[in-house]
C-alpha cells in the first residue's frame, strides 16, 4: 500500500513571519483600539486548558494570596445574602474562593465574553452558588443597582474601553457598594522595575509559549500591563466614572496592586 505523503511544512522565513505578525497584532491589541475586543476574545479562548497551570505556574502561587486579599476588600460581610460580580471571571477562581467564605450566603455572577475560559473552570464550583455567564463587561446583563458588589482581577486592562467598563460596573452597583480590581502594575523601585520587567518581557513570554503553544498570548500581557493606567492614574478613571472612597494598596514589592472605590448614596 502506498504512503500516504507529508504534509508540508511551513518554511522557517513563513514562520518567522507568522511570529512577527502575532507578535504586531498582540502589541496593537494591547495598545487599546478596535481590534482589542476580538483580540482578547480569541487569545483567551484560545490559551483556557492551559490557563490555570500557567498562572500559579509564572507566578510562583502568589496569585493565590493576591486573590484571598482582593475578595477581603469586597466588603461582603456586611450583605453575605446578596448577588455578587466577579467581572472577567475567566477560570472561576476569584467566584468559587468568594462562595467558599464562611458566612458567605448569596450567589456570585461569573462573567467573561471567552466562554471556553468559563468551561474550563466549571468543575470547581461544584455544589456552589457560582453562576456562569457568557457576557461582555461593557455590556452586563444585569439591571441598574442590582449587585452587592463587583471584583475582577487581573482582567480590567483586557477591556476594549476602560472607561466604559467601569461606567458599566458603577451601573449595577447598589449604592454603598464596593468594587474591587486587583491587576499588574509597575513597581516603583528602579531595581524592582528591572528584573520584573526582564521577567515579563523575556522569560514569560518564552514559558508560556512552550507551555500553552500560542504565538503571542503571553507577550500581549507585558504589553497590556505597559498600557494600563496604575497607582493614582487609575483611582482618577474610577472617580471619573462615578466612584467615591478610591484607595488603592501595592502587593509583593509593587508588582500587583488592588483598588478599592465605593459607589455613593
Amino acid at each position: 500500500m502506498p504512503s500516504l505523503p507529508a504534509p508540508p511544512q511551513p518554511s522557517p522565513d513563513a514562520t518567522a513571519a507568522g511570529d512577527s505578525d502575532a507578535l504586531a497584532e498582540a502589541r496593537d491589541a494591547a495598545a487599546g483600539g478596535a481590534t482589542k475586543r476580538a483580540y482578547v476574545q480569541g487569545v483567551f479562548s484560545d490559551i483556557a486548558p492551559r490557563y490555570d497551570l500557567l498562572n500559579h505556574l509564572l507566578s510562583a502561587n502568589v496569585d493565590r494570596a493576591w486573590r484571598r486579599r482582593a475578595i477581603r476588600r469586597l466588603g461582603w460581610e456586611t450583605a453575605p445574602e446578596g448577588r455578587y460580580l466577579d467581572l472577567c471571571a475567566g477560570t472561576l477562581d476569584v467566584a468559587v474562593e468568594l462562595a467558599r467564605r464562611p458566612g458567605f450566603r448569596g450567589r456570585v455572577l461569573a462573567a467573561d465574553f471567552a466562554e471556553p475560559m468559563l468551561r474550563a473552570g466549571t468543575r470547581k464550583r461544584a455544589g456552589l452558588p457560582v453562576s456562569p455567564v457568557t457576557a461582555d463587561a461593557l455590556q452586563l446583563p444585569l439591571a441598574d443597582a442590582s449587585a452587592a458588589g463587583a471584583i475582577v482581577a487581573f482582567g480590567a486592562r483586557n477591556l476594549s474601553d476602560l472607561d466604559a467598563g467601569l461606567r458599566e460596573v458603577h451601573r449595577v452597583l447598589r449604592p454603598g457598594s464596593r468594587f474591587v480590581i486587583l491587576e499588574f502594575s509597575l513597581p516603583r523601585s528602579a531595581l524592582v522595575r528591572a528584573g520584573y520587567l526582564a521577567y515579563f518581557r523575556h522569560v514569560l513570554p518564552f514559558v508560556g509559549r512552550i507551555v500553552s503553544g500560542h504565538r503571542s498570548a503571553y507577550r500581549y500581557l507585558p504589553d497590556s500591563v505597559a498600557h494600563f493606567p496604575t497607582g493614582d492614574a487609575l483611582a482618577a478613571r474610577l472617580r471619573a466614572a462615578g466612584f467615591a472612597r478610591v484607595e488603592w494598596e501595592s502587593l509583593t514589592f509593587g508588582i500587583a496592586a488592588i483598588h478599592t472605590a465605593t459607589k455613593g448614596a
